[in-house]
C-alpha cells in the first residue's frame, strides 16, 4: 500500500461540466477509474446543496463534497470512523458551515446597497425563467440553483467603474466579493480553499496521518484559493476567458483542452501510472 493518498478537488461548471452544455461525458472514463482505484473526487462549487445532491449522482460519487464556494462541506455520515469536531448532523450529512446564513446578506444588499439597486438582479428576485435564460440550466436545474443557504450571486448589469465602486461599498460592509463564471458571489468571508485544507485535514485524520497529496482542478476566478491551496493546481482552459492568474509558481498546469476534455487530459497525465493499472 502506497503511503501516499491522492484526493482530487474540483470545480463544476467549466471544469468537469462543459460551460455550455453542462455535459460530462469526455471524463465520464476518467471518473471510472479514479472510483476503481479509490481516489475520492471531491465536489467543490459554486452550486447548492439542492444542485449538487442531483449532480452526485448523475456522476455516481458518494464522497463529501463543498457547496456554494466553500461556505459548508458535507460528508456523507460514516465517510470517516469519526464525525469530525464542530460538525452537525443535518439529514444523511456531517456538516461543517463556514459562512452565515444567506438572510443575512440579502438584509445587507436591501438596507445598505440602494443606490446600486438598480445595478443588478439578484438570484432571490430573478424569475425561474430569467435565470434559465442566463445560464441555459432548465426549469429543474434552475430551481435548485435557487436554494441557496449561505450567500446571494448578483448578475451585474451596469459598467465595470459602478461594479468597482459597489464591490468596494460591500467590502467596507463586511461581505466578500468572489467574481464567477457568469455571477458576482457576495456572502462571508471563507472561500473553496479553506474548505479544502479543513476536509483534507479530515482525511488525513482518517487515514491515521498518512501523507495526503491533492490535486485541484478549475476554472474560474473564484476556483483560484482552491487552486492555491492544493499540492497541485490544474487551470482549465475557458471558452470564455482568460486563465485567472495565480500567485503560485510551482506544481501549476494550464490544459491545453477545454472543460471536462481538459479535466481528464490532467488527471490521466498526473495519475497515469495509478489508472492504468485498472482496466474499466
Amino acid at each position: 500500500m502506497s503511503a501516499k493518498k491522492n484526493i482530487i478537488f474540483s470545480d463544476l461548471d467549466g471544469t468537469l461540466l462543459d460551460h455550455y452544455s453542462y455535459q460530462f461525458t469526455a471524463a465520464n472514463q476518467t471518473l471510472q477509474q479514479l472510483s476503481a482505484v479509490d481516489i475520492p473526487v471531491i465536489l467543490n462549487t459554486s452550486k447548492t446543496l439542492a444542485e449538487l445532491e442531483v449532480i452526485r449522482k448523475t456522476l455516481n460519487l458518494n464522497t463529501p463534497f463543498i457547496i456554494e464556494n466553500g461556505a459548508a462541506v458535507f460528508i456523507p455520515i460514516d465517510t470517516f470512523k469519526v464525525q469530525p469536531a464542530d460538525t452537525e448532523v443535518i439529514g444523511e450529512y456531517w456538516v461543517k458551515s463556514f459562512c452565515l446564513p444567506r438572510q443575512h446578506w440579502l438584509d445587507l444588499l436591501a438596507k445598505h446597497c440602494q443606490k446600486f439597486h438598480d445595478e443588478y438582479h439578484g438570484f432571490s428576485t430573478l424569475s425561474t425563467e430569467a435565470l434559465c435564460q442566463i445560464t441555459g440550466l432548465d426549469l429543474v436545474q434552475a430551481e435548485q440553483a435557487k436554494q441557496r443557504q449561505y450567500g446571494e450571486p448578483v448578475q451585474w448589469l451596469g459598467d465595470e467603474n459602478t461594479k468597482k465602486a459597489f464591490v468596494e461599498h460591500l467590502v467596507e460592509l463586511g461581505a466578500s466579493v468572489v467574481q464567477g463564471g457568469r455571477f458576482i458571489h457576495i456572502g462571508d468571508y471563507c472561500d473553496k480553499g479553506q474548505a479544502l485544507i479543513w476536509l483534507t485535514e479530515q482525511y488525513r485524520e482518517d487515514f491515521d496521518n498518512q501523507a495526503v497529496y491533492t490535486i485541484a482542478l478549475g476554472d474560474g476566478e473564484n476556483d483560484t484559493p482552491m487552486l492555491e491551496a492544493a499540492d497541485i493546481a490544474v487551470q482549465i482552459r475557458s471558452p470564455v476567458h482568460n486563465f485567472p492568474p495565480l500567485y503560485r509558481q510551482y506544481n501549476t498546469i494550464q490544459t491545453k483542452l477545454y472543460g471536462p476534455e481538459g479535466w481528464a487530459e490532467a488527471i490521466q497525465q498526473l495519475l497515469a501510472k495509478q489508472l492504468l493499472s485498472h482496466t474499466i
